[in-house]
């Protein structure tokens, strides 16, 4: 079992008062005041749901070491450490990172912000790395890893001690690199701000999560934080063809580069075919094909390519073996149905942007006889805004449009659903169908479609539940996809 004193801890961390032992020994970190065990470091975070700071008391009665906290309780426990710290959130990353011995000191670790595409990027990325014979670690959306070790993932980016914790064990485990999703949660409340990054790669930036951030500002300022904290051994690589990618740059002191499929930049690339086989590009006077599908992927791949590089791989090695590498599942994958009736496609896409982005490869893809049939839901206990720009989006572009439930999470489905078809246009009225129950509505959707017809199911890509009231079910859309092709071939 780990045991380091207090002190050390703290070097990196501005201390505003501290009272008892300052060599205290420290065995565990912890934010929930309910594990608390002698040894441990309980931090008070104040949260969106709840303060920590309700709860320091509870933590020195079940036996904590030491308190980290932005507010001193008015009784001091005379056994307990208390640190008091202008942000408890900052300071336990510092606290965490060395806890866990700086690991991200001993990985070249690179990390994707963005609204879309980050799971793409980092998994490729990470893939890419292996096939080169890395031992590399990956924390994404989907899951995290570590080399071929698959972990679970229950957020983009984990909380600091968490987030410490699996960087520490893909060093134990003999990890040089390591390939992260970085949130614009995790950047606002400072979850990343002891890591030290060799690359950052930003991907496109759209409305999303104003539902936490309040404003588009403050996400875009977000998701910029993570750029101005680059040192300048690190590089950015943005996407010169978003406009606010320049914006990304504007304060970093990490080397400058971007990447375009329209204009100059660092990675230049020019599309030359995209269809269901997959995508054809030019990328500094070569030609590759790879098995990617859609111009969004294009740009991912752009991105990993122009991370890789500056890693220090050699340019023709990396397009080499980019070109035989999958999505990351959920993103934009391709269900086949078994009798080869239809073809099914399971994305992600849960933003009016990576919706619109899907559907729009769809229909540049599709053969003229083609129809489209889309299952789309929304969230509940997120950005609202979005619910009724994503349904008219998916009758729009659409032969046929189902809406349903996501996540409804708290939420009533049937009050989601009905602020989602408030945004569906009058002309579009009769291609739309709203079923509440996720399964029906695939079912439904298989049904309209016709031989060689396309649906789409998106919103929850490799997610393999449903959470209503707080409680997660199993709901996998691809299995249930799958199920459904069967089923009605029978039938």
């Amino acid at each position: 079992m780990t045991s380091l004193p207090l002190f050390s801890l703290l070097t990196d961390v501005p201390v505003l008062a501290q009272h008892g032992p300052a060599d205290a020994p420290i065995t565990a970190l912890t934010l929930d005041s309910r594990e608390v065990a002698p040894g441990h470091l309980f931090c008070a975070l104040r949260g969106t749901a709840t303060d920590g700071h309700k709860f320091i008391e509870t933590a020195v009665q079940q036996g904590a070491t030491a308190i980290l906290c932005e507010e001193l309780p008015a009784q001091l426990n005379p056994g307990t450490a208390y640190v008091q710290v202008a942000n408890s959130a900052e300071a336990l990353a510092h606290v965490a990172s060395a806890f866990y011995g700086h690991p991200s000191r001993q990985l070249t670790l690179v990390g994707v912000t963005g609204t879309n595409g980050k799971t793409t990027c980092a998994t490729l990325l990470h893939r890419l790395l292996r096939e080169f014979g890395y031992h590399a670690g990956l924390l994404s959306t989907v899951q995290n890893q570590i080399d071929e070790e698959v972990i679970p993932a229950t957020h983009t980016t984990p909380d600091s001690i968490r987030l410490n914790a699996l960087l520490a064990r893909m060093v134990a485990a003999g990890c040089t690199h390591a390939c992260m999703e970085v949130s614009s949660h995790a950047v606002a409340q400072h979850r990343v701000a002891a890591l030290r990054f060799a690359g950052g790669i930003f991907t496109n930036i759209t409305h999303d999560h104003l539902d936490y951030h309040g404003t588009f500002d403050n996400y875009l300022r977000a998701k910029k934080g993570f750029f101005d904290a680059l040192p300048k051994t690190a590089f950015a690589l943005t996407n010169a063809d978003d406009k606010r990618g320049a914006v990304m740059l504007q304060n970093t002191a990490a080397r400058r580069e971007n990447y375009s499929l329209r204009g100059p930049a660092t990675f230049r690339a020019r599309l030359i075919d995209n269809d269901l086989q997959g995508l054809h590009l030019e990328i500094e006077a070569r030609e590759v094909q790879f098995r990617l599908i859609g111009v969004f992927n294009a740009y991912n791949l752009m991105a990993v390519y122009g991370a890789a590089v500056l890693l220090g791989e050699d340019p023709t090695e990396v397009l080499t073996v980019l070109s035989g590498l999958s999505t990351a599942p959920g993103r934009f994958e391709p269900v086949a149905d078994p009798h080869g009736r239809r073809i099914g496609i399971i994305d992600y896409a849960h933003t009016p942007d990576a919706l619109e982005n899907v559907l729009n490869t769809i229909l540049e893809i599709r053969r003229p006889e083609q129809r489209l049939v889309t299952v789309v839901g929304c969230g509940g206990n997120r950005d609202a805004a979005k619910r009724p720009v994503m349904a008219a989006l998916a009758a729009r572009h659409s032969e046929a449009a189902v809406l349903t439930s996501d996540n409804p999470r708290f939420e009533d489905p049937a009050a989601i659903l009905v602020e989602m078809r408030a945004g569906v246009a009058v002309v579009d009225a009769p291609k739309v169908q709203v079923i509440e129950d996720r399964r029906a509505a695939i079912a439904a959707a298989v049904a309209l479609a016709g031989p060689d017809d396309i649906v789409l199911v998106a919103g929850k890509g490799h997610e393999n539940y449903q959470e209503i009231k707080g409680v997660k079910s199993p709901f996998d859309d691809k299995q249930i996809l799958l199920d459904i092709f069967a089923q009605q071939q029978k039938s």
